[in-house]
């Protein structure tokens, strides 16, 4: 390994980026998430929720691409915070969304333990007139600890490869993931067709006694009476619950999108094929396609009372016993499909936890291009995680965020899948927290350009007009779309477990729920103590005002090596002064 490579090849095709961002939204989310979803909301409702949720990484992907095909830089999830709202709050994105994705790795890796121990109940079975009276794997009484062992060392050595070679593989682990989900689509389908057979019309699940949307919510579903009507709300308000509660459990099933602008870096046709543009388009409308779409075939299978569907709480997340395409062909008598959906399953695990090691890696490695963003105590470490192999591989961010995956471990505990769902929860949140901070930023990118393509003191000012047809990617109305993103997003974040709330008091969910926000608030003021002291009143934003050459395209590296750099521009509510007064304010009625 070079002593001195700091920076990232640039071996990726547009094709391998094309994939890599696809096969991070196709893990276990898709294929256990959409029963749950099913279960809270209702076969209708559920597409709503899947909609709404599709509509906010809509907005988000569209902020993120449109900043990064101007700004291909490391680290675009927390440079464009640090560089449009202020430094501190770039610095703590950074370090939470790098949290976000090394427990991603995690989950997804205890994900793959749990699917091993597939086995059906017997008496479920009958009630349903299956064939055979057993189904099921014989792994189930392997302890957990095996199969978290074996998979985190796949994804460690796949990881390891020459970047090159790995986009390949992303790029074939993609082929398949997309190729199954049609082929499960169309499957389901064809069962829908089959049922009037069985059943009055195609449309059964959604008529009497089920219907378009769930009977009502259960507040606080237990193993021993899930379903019990004392704790649930009924009518509007129930209604109005489950579909809340069926949108942020979609949220964890679209984190990875922004992978796309992760590998910038490593990208070597970013300009030739403008790569960001088409790879965030391409993405958008296969994720939205397929998910909507696996939510409405799901649902014309399986009623949302099903009892597999009932025993997912929401923060439970079990084996392929309760995914509603493996019940789909459950129903339907069908041998040999649950055993191969459910080795899929597997793989669609396995492979997002590959994609999350990459992830976290490449994220670790843009914060350690800045050594402003660490302690004085850690600068050797952190030129040691900078450094990068001649294959381009940055092997120490690889090994340290692997390290983190250790915690999948906590799969062999008693109700692995109870923390297994707190696991997902808490990597949602910190998710959350980032793509509310890339829709503000780009309130504030937006500002910026438009003051930059109007300055006429600026030789290269064209290169800032959105109207122009060489700037890179922009889309309609994204101004909209990114408050609408920022709000929506925060909402999610404020009553992502609005259960918790809700008497008996729960502590490892709140806990599991919220403390992340506490977290990135206490980064972003721990930055600013260091640098400015104790007193609120007089911490500074030190986000970039002024800024001399942006070309389009043009790779900026670490923060101290090249500055993202803007004319000045009206900062609108987020004005230094307006900030001041208002922690000011805060500070006096505090004291």
């Amino acid at each position: 390994m070079s002593s001195r490579r700091t920076v990232l090849s640039k071996h990726l095709k547009e094709r391998h980026v094309n994939m890599i961002s696809f096969s991070a939204c196709i893990g276990f989310g898709l294929f256990l998430n959409t029963g749950k979803v099913i279960y809270l909301a209702g076969p209708g409702m559920a597409l709503v929720a899947v909609v709404l949720g599709c509509s906010m990484m809509w907005s988000v992907i569209a902020c993120l691409g449109e900043m990064t095909a101007l700004y291909p830089v490391p680290g675009p999830l927390f440079e464009f915070p640090g560089r449009f709202i202020d430094e501190a709050v770039g610095y703590a994105t950074g370090w939470m969304t790098w949290s976000a994705w090394i427990v991603i790795l995690a989950a997804e890796i205890q994900a793959v333990a749990q699917l091993w121990r597939f086995r059906f109940d017997p008496e479920y079975l009958r009630s349903v007139g299956y064939p055979d009276e057993q189904l099921g794997w014989s792994t189930e009484h392997y302890s957990p600890a095996v199969w978290v062992f074996l998979f985190l060392i796949i994804v460690l050595l796949i990881n390891l490869l020459p970047v090159r070679q790995y986009g390949q593989l992303e790029y074939i682990f993609g082929v398949i993931k997309l190729t199954f989900i049609s082929f499960l689509i169309v499957f389901n389908i064809v069962l829908s067709g089959m049922q009037k057979v069985r059943h009055s019309n195609h449309f059964w699940t959604w008529n009497a006694p089920w219907g378009f949307a769930s009977a009502g919510m259960v507040v606080h579903p237990t193993s021993s009476d899930p379903t019990n009507p004392d704790a649930m709300v009924k009518g509007d308000l129930g209604h109005f619950l489950g579909l809340w509660t069926a949108i942020t459990t979609c949220v964890f099933s679209f984190v990875g999108f922004e992978a796309i602008a992760v590998t910038a870096p490593e990208n070597k046709d970013l300009e030739k094929y403008e790569t960001i543009k088409i790879a965030t388009k391409k993405l958008s409308m296969r994720i939205s396609i397929l998910y909507i779409l696996g939510t409405f075939v799901g649902g014309l299978n399986v009623p949302y009372d099903d009892p597999n569907l009932i025993n997912i709480q929401i923060n439970a997340v079990r084996a392929g016993q309760n995914s509603v395409f493996v019940l789909a062909a459950v129903r339907n008598g069908l041998r040999g499909f649950p055993s191969v959906f459910n080795g899929f399953f597997i793989f669609a695990a396995t492979t997002s936890g590959i994609n999350a090691l990459y992830t976290s890696s490449r994220l670790l490695h843009a914060l350690a291009s800045i050594p402003e963003a660490w302690p004085l105590w850690f600068q050797n470490y952190r030129r040691r995680l900078e450094r990068v192999s001649d294959a381009g591989v940055p092997l120490g961010t690889v090994c340290v965020s692997w390290c983190f995956g250790l915690m999948a471990f906590l799969a062999i505990k008693p109700f692995p899948s109870v923390i297994l769902g707190r696991m997902t929860n808490n990597a949602v949140i910190a998710e959350l927290i980032c793509y509310t901070m890339i829709c503000l930023s780009y309130t504030q990118f937006y500002h910026k350009i438009k003051a930059a393509a109007n300055d006429h003191s600026l030789e290269n000012r064209s290169a800032f007009n959105r109207d122009d047809k060489q700037y890179p990617y922009r889309t309609h109305g994204q101004l909209f779309r990114a408050w609408y993103g920022f709000f929506f997003c925060a909402l999610l974040i404020l009553f992502n477990n609005w259960r918790a709330f809700v008497p008996p008091f729960s502590t490892p969910d709140f806990l599991a729920s919220y403390i992340g926000v506490a977290v990135f608030l206490a980064i972003i003021a721990a930055y600013h103590v260091r640098s400015d002291g104790w007193n609120p009143v007089k911490w500074r934003r030190s986000a970039s005002m002024q800024i001399h050459r942006p070309p389009p395209k043009v790779v900026v590296p670490g923060r101290r090596r090249g500055h993202l750099e803007f004319p000045n521009a009206k900062m609108g509510f987020w004005q230094e002064d307006n900030a001041k007064a208002l922690v000011a304010f805060i500070w006096g009625w505090l004291k």
